[in-house]
């Protein structure tokens, strides 16, 4: 069976925009916002060569909420691809959910299957690519990324990211981490035992 990390994007992978409308930092809506952390490709690379495979798992509500559209978050999620494929680095499939029970979009606003922390899309990455769960990881900056690992049987790492501070404080990781060095520093030693 395979070992994989599964990783949140935006406060974990890329950095968080300040929305002036709302004064609350969110993930990007357009491409010239994109920009990756700036350890995020030798993170990933560690991890790859190390073996697991990579999967993200991100909520994209924003267009449920119609603060954007979703041609804008595809062209984003394009940007987000491009800058880690001419590094060399590839995620074995990228998985969002672009629901939210509270939207305005009539189509997208509803109790969805996949929204974290449901576990949809471990269990769909578990059947569809032979991922050995327990022997993997989940990693998130949110509350709701850790319960979703903590439900599936992943070990977790929350990543204390600052300016993601009032979406945590109810969950129990597994590990802290200020950022992904630390967090791929965690896994590598504990993957060493």
């Amino acid at each position: 069976m395979v070992e994989a990390v599964f990783l949140d994007r935006d406060g974990v992978l890329d950095e968080l925009i300040l929305n002036p409308a709302t004064g609350d930092y969110e993930p990007p809506h357009r491409i010239e916002d994109m920009k990756l952390f700036p350890y995020v490709i030798e993170c990933l690379r560690k991890i790859q060569n190390a073996g697991y495979d990579l999967f993200l798992v991100s909520n994209q509500p924003d267009y449920a909420k119609g603060k954007t559209t979703l041609e804008a978050l595809e062209k984003v999620h394009k940007k987000f691809d491009q800058l880690l494929t001419s590094q060399g680095i590839y995620f074995r499939e990228y998985y969002y959910c672009y629901h939210h029970p509270q939207g305005i979009i009539t189509e997208y606003s509803s109790e969805c299957v996949c929204r974290k922390p449901k576990t949809f899309f471990l269990f769909k990455a578990e059947e569809d690519y032979n991922i050995e769960l327990g022997n993997s990881w989940m990693i998130g900056d949110r509350d709701t990324d850790i319960q979703c690992g903590k439900v599936a049987g992943t070990k977790t790492i929350l990543i204390e990211e600052p300016l993601s501070w009032k979406k945590r404080g109810k969950s129990q990781p597994d590990y802290r981490a200020q950022n992904l060095t630390e967090a791929v520093d965690i896994i590598l030693q504990i993957d060493e035992k």
